[in-house]
Formats: structure tokens, C-alpha cells, sequence
């Protein structure tokens, strides 16, 4: 008895003609379980027409573009979980700190920017880090040294905070008198006295009076980030911030001119911002905004809602408190910023209204109160395919690790932060114990437990190269650690397939894209990446050295390396 063949792996024919693309000369890692692995595909009118070996040059016409991949790997686009592109793009163009972890340099960075834009009524930028100051803290007096005469602005890395000089802070009227908002801190001296650090929601204090960047600024800053993140092999993404935050500007415009233009080249939800300070009044917003800003490659149908902080100025939300200097436990356990039972009634009420929430849970005590959110929601509404996601992950309680497969909620990794590295050591450890120092970023137990694993870089945050946070995934240590530095609780590494799946397929999933991106398949979108070597074929420490050669949107290169 014969058995017809399955589509995907019978011998091509031009029914439909011959391809646009064919790429060969693979591997391909196609991240279908069905076919994990081939050397060829074809590509016709942007979607994926055969997958297979020799029998897809069938495909080959007069017209068709040919890639020789000779052993290079084609993989799936990646796609970003949680990112902030237009932040990034416009740190770029201003005083940007992110790629130094000198204080020195810092200065002299800024002092040169304030030099060269002697017109500019502000000094804006960011991207320093934590670990360059003693307690993650720096100075307005360090700032006032270099730039006297105008106020400064520059938020830290990962946008928890502010450095600031005393004319911002004169010109925010931030004085010893100043109480702390309630979602923030003002870093204060001996007397009382801002010292030119803020804190989560003590930043806006200053920030909302930072002047906004012209629309065609903002537009200029999309695509740069864009063409950043195409150049990383990133096909599609999730904004993890559309809304007015802190010190950033809603992207919500530049996306909209972006699609109206034709310029916007990648697939992007937007996480609609939940302003804290509101309630169940907003909810009303967020649907007419979902209606008015879900055009062409653009969707607004997620709500990222901040449940905490960080640990590094502990305002990440834990269960117990935080440790002293001396290993003393404290008062202190963070912050949750939106209270926890009105949390689960509003989840409950973007869940029935179709809306994804994605939650910036950090801290042990967030993640179980975003778990129990989505609990509350399911139990009122059924399991409706929304497809909630935490990202982050710092501290999970093991209680709460099986929660994820049992409540559908994924779990969004940040995996680049899984290492040691001083922030970690210096900044973190002390303050939380060993105890609780051994639970974070549990990705090994959230995959043995069942969870979806998704994954995003949060730049300007951190780095938006995939390759760099795959191969912290794996190793558990950081690219650039000298020889010698532990593993990061190695129980916890995953293997390059699963952490390939997770910046792909996992997050297609979560931007409820999997029907048409995520895979190699079949019927699929083109949206693929060439890289200059197969990791798969060499060992886990190298990793961090491949780089991407081409990208493909559709079908359509968006990014080929000069090399390429």
C-alpha cells in the first residue's frame, strides 16, 4: 500500500512556478519539530514554498536570487519579547553612556556632548550603569564639575533611574523638603539632601519636564533602532513600553508614520503602557487606542502593566526583606506598584476584553502577584488566548515555578543577565543571600516544569544581540568574563536549541505570530537569518562570535552585512 507524502516533504513541482529565493548549501535549523533539520529552502511571493535538499533547486528559474549558505546556518528571524526601540534609537543620537562602565569616561562623555550642543537647553541621553558608582549612586556634584549651567538627564541603563545635576533639580524644585512619590525614592545625603540620584518614580520628578523630541526625531530614532535590530537578525518584536514613561515618549506616533510610509520593515506589538498612578478608568483608553493604533505591521493588543522594580536599588517586589551591607535582614521588600488585589480585578478585565498583559515582574513577591492575577482572570473568564507573559524573572519562588504550564503564562527571559558580572556580585548578591541568590533566572526549572519560554533583550537596557544572550543562556557566563569565572548556577543552562526556540518560536507565540512566523515551515513567512557559522557545530563558549550576515523580512533582505 502506497502513503501520500506529506507536502512539506514531497518533491517540489512549478505549480506555482519557479521561487523567488532559494537558499542552499545549508544547515538549516528549522525549528520544526517535524523536520528539525534540512539544507535547502525556497521562497515564493514572501512565504516559505519548500523545505527540503537538492530536490529544491527544482525551484531554481532564470529570475530566481540563489544564496549559497556554504555550511553558514539559516534559522528562523528572531524575535524580541520585550524591547524598547525608540528609547535605544534616541539614546543613540544623544549623550549615549551604554556601551562604558567607566565613571571617568562618563564625564568626559558628557562634558563633550555639552560642548558640542552649546544650544541645547537640556543635556539628555543615558545608558550608564549601576556598577560604575559606589552603591550604584553618582552625584549631582560629579555632574555640576562637568556641566554647570544647564540641567542634566541621563537615566541609567535600565531606566529604573535618573542621574541628575543641581540645576535639574532646582529646575524640578526637588530640595531636603521633597517627600519620596510613592513609587520612588529621591537618594538623599546625611542632612536630608538630594544627592542627584532618583529612583524609580522620583525620575519623573524630573524627566516630565525634559523637553519632548520632535516627531521627526522620534521617527528617525525608529528606524535607527530598526536597522539595529534587523542588523542582529531581529524580525519582529514586542514594545514593551507604548505610552509617555519616565523620560521616554510614546512611540505609538513614530510606529503609525513608520506604517503610513511603508518604512516599517519589522512585525511589532505594542505593549500599551498602564499608567500606576491610574485605575480601572484607563481601561477604556487602552481599547480605543488598541483600535487606533493597530495598522499595517503595527498591533496594540498587549497591556504592559509594572508590577516592581529592581533588585539592584531594591525595588524589586520580594517576599521576605532585603539583607543590609551587614547581612542583616531589614524593613525593606520593594515595591509593588500597582496594589495586588486591584491588580488581579484589572487583568481580570483586560483579560475578557481580549488584551494580552505583559508584566514586568522582577522581584519573587511580583511574580507570584502577576501569577495570581492571571489565576483570578482565568478562573473568571476561562481560558481565553491571550497569552499573558512575565518578563524577567529575576527571583522566582519554587513554589510558583509550575505555575506557569498550569496557568498558560509564559515566562519572558531576559537570559543576558543570567551571569556574574559586577552588577550581580557587587549590587545584588549581597542584598538578597544565598538562599534566595540560588533562585534566579530559573530557566532549566521553568523548562523541566513545562513553561513556554519566550525571551527579549530590553535595550537600551542591555544588548539586543540574540547570539550574545543565547550564548549566556547556554553557559551561563557572560561573553566578556575573563577565563575563570564561575558558572552561574549551571543547573539552571539551556541547551542552544531550546534557547534558539525560545527567541523564536517561543516568542512568535507570544506575539501571537506562530501561525505565520516562528518556524521554518512550509506556507510560512519568509522571515529568516543567515549567520556566519552554525554554533551547533562548535563549542558552547563561542557561541558569542557568531554574527549575523543577512536578515529577511517576507522574502525581502532588510539587513546583509558588508561581508555577506
Amino acid at each position: 500500500m502506497s502513503h501520500p507524502q506529506h507536502p512539506q516533504h514531497s518533491r517540489p513541482t512549478r505549480s506555482g512556478g519557479p521561487a523567488d529565493l532559494v537558499l542552499v548549501g545549508g544547515p538549516v535549523h528549522t525549528v520544526d519539530p517535524a523536520r528539525s533539520r534540512a539544507t535547502a529552502v525556497a521562497v515564493r511571493g514572501g512565504r516559505i514554498a519548500a523545505v527540503g535538499h537538492d530536490e529544491v533547486r527544482d525551484l531554481i528559474g532564470p529570475r530566481t536570487e540563489v544564496v549559497d549558505l556554504a555550511g553558514k546556518l539559516l534559522l528562523p528571524g528572531f524575535q524580541d519579547a520585550h524591547v524598547h526601540p525608540q528609547g535605544a534609537g534616541l539614546e543613540l543620537g544623544l549623550c549615549h553612556l551604554g556601551d562604558s562602565t567607566d565613571a571617568a569616561e562618563y564625564l568626559r562623555r558628557i562634558r563633550a556632548y555639552a560642548d558640542a550642543h552649546p544650544d541645547a537647553e537640556w543635556i539628555t541621553g543615558g545608558g550608564w550603569s549601576l556598577e560604575a558608582f559606589p552603591g550604584g549612586a553618582p552625584t549631582a556634584a560629579a555632574l555640576d564639575a562637568v556641566v554647570p549651567d544647564r540641567p542634566v538627564f541621563l537615566p541609567n541603563r535600565d531606566h529604573h533611574g535618573a542621574w541628575v545635576n543641581s540645576r535639574a533639580l532646582e529646575r524640578a524644585g526637588i530640595d531636603a523638603g521633597t517627600p519620596d512619590p510613592a513609587d520612588g525614592r529621591i537618594e538623599r545625603d546625611a542632612d536630608g539632601r538630594p544627592t542627584g540620584m532618583l529612583q524609580e518614580g522620583a525620575a519623573h520628578l524630573v524627566g516630565r519636564l525634559v523637553p519632548d523630541p520632535t516627531p521627526e526625531q522620534q521617527l528617525a530614532a525608529l528606524l535607527r533602532a530598526q536597522s539595529v535590530l534587523h542588523a542582529c537578525g531581529v524580525t519582529a518584536w514586542q514594545d514593551a513600553i507604548v505610552g509617555a514613561y519616565t523620560d521616554m515618549t510614546d512611540p505609538a506616533p513614530a510606529y503609525l508614520e513608520a506604517v503610513e510610509r511603508g518604512l516599517l520593515t519589522a512585525r511589532v506589538v505594542g505593549a500599551l503602557w498602564w499608567d500606576r498612578e491610574r485605575g480601572a478608568e484607563q481601561i477604556a483608553g487602552l481599547v480605543a487606542r488598541r483600535e487606533e493604533l493597530s495598522r499595517g505591521r503595527f498591533r496594540a493588543g498587549s497591556v504592559k502593566i509594572m508590577q516592581d522594580g529592581i533588585a539592584e536599588n531594591r525595588t524589586a517586589a520580594l517576599l521576605d526583606p532585603y539583607l543590609t551591607a551587614c547581612g542583616c535582614a531589614s524593613a525593606d521588600r520593594g515595591l509593588s506598584f500597582v496594589d495586588p488585589a486591584e491588580l488581579r480585578k484589572h487583568v481580570t478585565e483586560l483579560d475578557a476584553l481580549g488584551f494580552q498583559v505583559h508584566f514586568h515582574a522582577l522581584g519573587d513577591r511580583a511574580v507570584r502577584e502577576a501569577l495570581d492575577a492571571v489565576a483570578a482572570a482565568r478562573a473568571a473568564n476561562g481560558w481565553r488566548d491571550t497569552r499573558h507573559h512575565l518578563a524577567h524573572l529575576q527571583v522566582v519562588h519554587p513554589d510558583d515555578v509550575p505555575r506557569f504550564r498550569a496557568l498558560g503564562a509564559s515566562a519572558n527571559l531576559q537570559m543576558l543577565w543570567a551571569a556574574h558580572e559586577p552588577q550581580m556580585d557587587e549590587l545584588t548578591l549581597p542584598f538578597l543571600g544565598a538562599e534566595r541568590g540560588a533562585r534566579q533566572y530559573p530557566f532549566g526549572a521553568l523548562l523541566r516544569a513545562g513553561a513556554t519560554l519566550a525571551a527579549g533583550s530590553d535595550w537600551p537596557v542591555s544588548s539586543p544581540d540574540p547570539l550574545q544572550a543565547i550564548h549566556v543562556a547556554v553557559n551561563r557566563v557572560a561573553p566578556d568574563m575573563p577565563d575563570g569565572t564561575p558558572v552561574f548556577l549551571p543547573e539552571q543552562r539551556l541547551d542552544l536549541g531550546t534557547a534558539i526556540a525560545a527567541y523564536t518560536a517561543g516568542s512568535a507565540h507570544v506575539n501571537h505570530l506562530d501561525d505565520l512566523t516562528g518556524s521554518i515551515t512550509v506556507g510560512k513567512a519568509a522571515d529568516l537569518v543567515v549567520l556566519d557559522r552554525d554554533p551547533f557545530a562548535g563549542p558552547p563558549e563561542e557561541i558569542a562570535a557568531t554574527r549575523v550576515l543577512q536578515t529577511f523580512v517576507d522574502g525581502q533582505r532588510v539587513h546583509a552585512a558588508p561581508e555577506a
